[in-house]
């Protein structure tokens, strides 16, 4: 198991937590996702199959991309 955070910082509401939870928790492999809107950081908590660059293609690819 291993977890990583990204700065988020399109995330402007609970709708945006929302979804980027929901998208992020449906691939296979990601066991937990914390949305924080405060700080603007997503902590997913994930194995195989999941990689980190399928994570972050598929907050690019609902327009939430995670930045460096």
């Amino acid at each position: 198991m291993q977890t990583i955070t990204f700065n988020v910082p399109a995330m402007h509401c609970m709708h945006c937590t929302h979804t980027v939870s929901t998208e992020l928790s449906d691939l296979e492999g990601v066991s937990k996702v914390n949305a924080d809107l405060d700080t603007k950081q997503v902590t997913v908590e994930f194995a195989e199959p999941v990689t980190e660059q399928a994570l972050r293609d598929t907050l690019a690819e609902i327009n939430y991309p995670a930045v460096d």
